[in-house]
């Protein structure tokens, strides 16, 4: 079996000596009382909950699944309990506004618990998570439906759904077909399937709110004319209460490869009322509220997931006895060493560090952002807040499940064939990261998204704006020679980084755009380990000079993604300007 201690101490260094959050909040609306000894109070209590509470489902979950029967879901047993242990303690209100009973802590303190329920168990996570569900409403719908809908989804009693895909359609949203029609009460009736639906339908009581793309009868085709609404599945009466079904079943859930422990359903709305969230024919604009967070979401999922995998197999490296050192016994009283002398397990082991504490940064780095966006007085701060949030939201979803899965097989293959049998538990970190690359956009999505939309479709301005950051950074320590080894090779990458961007954007406008689709997820890699990069040369800064284990090892791992992992971005450079004839230039029915 596994166990999992959440990473309170590398948090804690995250956002003291890395990004210095306590001093940085002072000047946000709001953020007079967030300061390290309240925070440290919470992640402690937080990583307790974490290990002692959520953890021992994670396995048993796993084997049980959840139950269908006659439209009703049920969770694994205990569940529904440590749920409800979690609305209790007031961790579903951390970060959201005060004015709907949240506690208003920042987005960055949420962010990081996020991660400790994902290690924990990822299905618990995605059960605890209703960032996306409250953001979407709190944007953009009245007042009215604010006051009816988030102070209870806020205070956990409610949870909230996505409900985009169809079973004709999958990231395709423009092809839908759920329709709304309008009523004199100025509700519509929605009807129409949805698949793939998180959460769809459980035992935990109180009510679930659904968020439903549809189409409203002679909007456009294709998305400019989808529409977003709020569908209960219970009516919510004007005094709060609740009131009749909704017209909502649940007809199957899925039988998956993993994550069995978190409901999967598909579901059916039969003139079920919903109420309109935005303007007409605005929902993807609303919607994207949402997926920003859901996005962010599976990125802190894969961090979670590598943690937990890599110190069970860092145990296991420590413990398990095999052959001796190369360089002579290290165990001379016993038959052999452990199997962490041997320099492929430490490779192994060291990768999946540098990707876990990495994204970690990563994440801590754009909870920063999310703060900005939503409480910084000076509209321009937002604006750039909101551009970089664009840029590294593929980065960290799309490069960090391609990284997360690397990491979760290197951990089972720290255990050997061990690692394939089922009582040791790793081999569901593998199976519970794979949806990782395929949820909230697969990599190909990601890596056009973030090379179309985001890079080129400013005219690289989004992407000047972070290379930008990272060179500041590297004039600011360019005098320092301990961190030479790492500014060195980030300011070369940083200008390569731009170099490429043109030299694709030209081939597209040259040639075919099929050059974007060709070396789409070649620059999505090659940007994810550039960024990642520039947080490890971060994070040897706020290391350096301080002797301690703690310190030592974060320049060590640093050192370690330079040498070993880094030069990695030379090999997705030359792919992505092969150009796309290679993959093109064969006929369909050869395949």
């Amino acid at each position: 079996m596994t166990s999992y201690n959440a990473p309170v101490r590398d948090t804690q260094f995250l956002f003291e000596d890395v990004f210095d959050v306590y001093e940085s909040y002072t000047g946000l609306p709001g953020m007079s009382d967030f300061n390290a000894d309240l925070v440290n109070a919470i992640l402690e209590e937080a990583g307790k909950f974490a290990s002692q509470e959520v953890h021992p489902l994670n396995y048993s979950g796993d084997k049980e699944g959840c139950r269908w029967d006659d439209g009703k879901v049920t969770l694994p047993k205990g569940y529904r309990e440590v749920v409800e242990k979690y609305v209790e303690g007031g961790w579903t209100q951390i970060s959201e506004g005060t004015e709907f009973g949240g506690q208003g802590l920042p987005r960055l303190l949420s962010g990081a618990l996020l991660e400790f329920w994902m290690g924990a168990s990822p299905a618990f996570g995605i059960y605890s998570s209703r960032d996306g569900s409250i953001a979407a409403i709190e944007r953009n719908a009245t007042q009215a439906l604010k006051e009816k809908y988030l102070p209870n989804l806020v205070n956990g009693s409610w949870v909230g759904t996505m409900a985009m895909t169809e079973p004709h359609c999958g990231s395709d949203l423009g092809l839908l077909r759920t329709k709304a029609e309008p009523q004199s009460d100025g509700s519509y009736k929605i009807t129409g399937t949805k698949i793939f639906i998180t959460g769809g339908e459980t035992d935990l009581g109180g009510n679930t709110i659904h968020l439903a793309l549809a189409r409203i009868p002679g909007s456009p085709e294709g998305i400019k004319g989808i529409s977003l609404f709020v569908v209960p599945k219970y009516l919510v009466n004007d005094d709060g209460s609740l009131g009749d079904e909704n017209n909502i079943y649940c007809s199957s859930i899925e039988h998956k490869m993993g994550l069995n422990a978190s409901a999967t359903c598909t579901m059916n709305f039969e003139a079920s009322r919903g109420w309109l969230i935005g303007d007409v024919d605005k929902g993807m604009r609303a919607m994207f509220a949402m997926v920003n967070h859901s996005r962010f979401l599976v990125g802190v999922q894969t961090t979670g997931l590598s943690e937990v995998a890599y110190q069970n197999a860092a145990a296991y490296a420590r413990d398990r006895v095999q052959m001796r050192s190369l360089t002579g016994p290290k165990n001379p009283d016993a038959n052999a060493d452990p199997i962490i002398v041997h320099p492929d397990v430490r490779r192994m082991l060291l990768s999946q560090r540098a990707y876990a504490e990495g994204s970690r940064a990563l994440n801590t780095y754009i909870g920063v952002l999310f703060d900005e966006q939503e409480r910084n007085e000076d509209a321009a701060k937002r604006a750039q807040a909101g551009q970089l949030l664009g840029l590294l939201t593929p980065i960290c979803k799309g490069f960090g499940s391609e990284m997360g899965t690397e990491n979760t097989n290197l951990a089972l293959q720290c255990f050997g064939g061990h690692g394939f049998i089922a009582e040791t538990g790793v081999e569901q970190f593998v199976r519970d990261m794979r949806i990782t690359q395929l949820y909230e956009g697969t990599t190909g999505i990601q890596g056009l998204d973030l090379l179309a939309r985001k890079v080129l479709g400013s005219q690289g301005e989004t992407l000047k704006l972070f290379t930008d950051e990272i060179g500041a950074f590297c004039v600011e320590h360019a005098d320092v020679e301990a961190l030479h080894m790492f500014i060195a090779p980030l300011s070369e990458l940083k200008e390569q980084w731009q170099q490429l961007t043109t030299k694709v954007g030209v081939a597209a406008m040259e040639k075919t755009a099929d050059e974007l689709g060709s070396a789409s997820v070649d620059y999505l890699m090659f940007s994810g380990y550039v960024t990642l990069a520039y947080m490890w040369a971060k994070m040897a800064a706020a290391a350096l000079g301080k002797d301690e284990a703690f310190y030592r090892a974060k320049l060590q791992t640093a050192q370690f993604y330079y040498q070993r992992i880094l030069p990695r971005t030379q090999v997705h450079a030359q792919v992505m300007l092969s150009g796309s004839g290679y993959l093109m230039n064969m006929h369909a029915d050869d395949f």
